[in-house]
């Protein structure tokens, strides 16, 4: 608090939570504020990882699907809470991320492709027809008699401003100058006495907790899943696009990114699919030619210090 550098994630964070409480109220339609919310705490997610140590995970819906599983299982085994088995599901996906420690051994798309094998591991596991009695196999699971949309979009908004008080201090501690340093130079930052192994594994387990939270909330908003609601392919791809589009590295860029592109998804890509593709290839040409650091930068060139 005392370093002037934190107001502008503070900021930030008072806007997300004052936007998102009066949207419901000004916009009707809170199913799909809820799903740009889904989406945006993954592309911030996504960015605590990618944007501060250049790990990028094409898998990193696995982690989303464990959150939503063992939310879902703690829910129907157990007594607990609601919130309790959400936050339950943020230690599954953590624990997983621990099993999977040993891939931040590897770099580049080396990391990108194990880390994508593993969530299609994870999905075959649960999609198992021989567990349908633990998992539900291919016929998913049911939870609604817990089902409660408000108390599920304000838990989801919760979780946002979580994500992007994590993305504010990565951007403005020393914590975070540690690693840009590393991702810039692992073997001088190691060398100057960053702890190069801690730091990787500590974002690493944080943008899993942030996955497995968004899961078990979207699963409890949900009520009633299938194994490709909650891993399919198309989340990471979106998380991703959407994290490049707006700035990685950034606090804002990522909130930028989710919710302009995932408007435009609502806009054309539901009626006109295919167009809606057609633009979506352009928009990621156009962007890796002109724009390889995202739309935020363009404030950048124009002298704007982009937070």
């Amino acid at each position: 608090m005392r370093d002037r550098g934190a107001w502008p994630g503070i900021v930030v964070v008072v806007l997300l939570a004052v936007v998102f409480l009066i949207l419901p109220h000004v916009y009707g339609n809170q199913s799909l504020l809820f799903q740009m919310m889904t989406f945006v705490v993954l592309t911030q997610g996504l960015n605590l990882l990618y944007g501060f140590t250049g790990y990028l995970p094409f898998g990193y819906v696995g982690f989303f699907g464990a959150g939503a599983y063992a939310t879902s299982l703690l829910v129907l085994h157990t007594d607990l809470p609601v919130i309790a088995c959400v936050i339950g599901g943020g230690i599954g996906s953590i624990v997983i991320a621990i099993i999977l420690g040993p891939l931040l051994r590897l770099s580049g798309a080396y990391f990108s492709i194990a880390n994508l094998a593993a969530s299609q591991i994870m999905f075959f596991v649960v999609s198992n027809g021989n567990l349908s009695k633990i998992t539900g196999g291919p016929y998913g699971l049911k939870i609604d008699r817990v089902y409660a949309p408000e108390a599920s979009y304000l838990t989801m908004l919760a979780i946002l401003l979580l994500a992007t008080g994590l993305a504010a201090y990565f951007r403005a501690s020393r914590f975070g100058l540690g690693l840009r340093a590393m991702t810039q130079d692992p073997v001088s930052a190691a060398m100057a006495g960053i702890d190069v192994v801690r730091q990787r594994v500590l974002v690493w387990l944080a943008s899993a907790g942030i996955a497995g939270l968004a899961g078990g909330t979207y699963a409890w908003n949900l009520s009633v899943f299938y194994p490709d609601a909650v891993f399919t392919l198309q989340i990471s791809v979106f998380a991703i696009v959407f994290a490049l589009f707006g700035g990685v590295g950034t606090v804002i860029g990522p909130i930028i990114g989710a919710a302009s592109l995932y408007l435009l998804y609502n806009g054309i890509g539901i009626s006109f699919p295919q167009g809606f593709e057609l633009l979506y290839g352009a928009l990621i040409v156009l962007l890796v030619l002109f724009l390889p650091n995202g739309v935020s930068s363009l404030l950048t060139r124009r002298g704007v210090r982009v937070f």
